[in-house]
């Protein structure tokens, strides 16, 4: 029961930490542009997950950046970070 609430608290700090790192790109200079390529090394770096994919994603006149990860726990999750 501890492992598993260790497992929970692990990935939801990760997951706090990229939205904190998607949130500054939304406060950033706007001139400052993130590439997909600085994306992936961030998702990775940011989850120690596998990315399985990444597209670029136009909607409703913003670009995002989707990217597919499979967990380091064996689940797949995809995160949208701003572009």
């Amino acid at each position: 029961m501890i492992e598993a609430l260790d497992a929970i608290k692990v990935s939801m700090t990760r997951t706090l930490s990229l939205a904190v790192f998607a949130a500054s790109l939304l406060l950033a200079d706007p001139a400052w542009a993130l590439t997909l390529k600085e994306a992936i090394e961030q998702v990775e770096k940011d989850t120690k997950g596998t990315v399985l994919s990444a597209d670029t994603i136009r909607t409703r006149g913003t670009v995002v950046y989707r990217i597919k990860v499979l967990m380091p726990d064996g689940r797949v999750r995809i995160f949208q970070i701003p572009a």
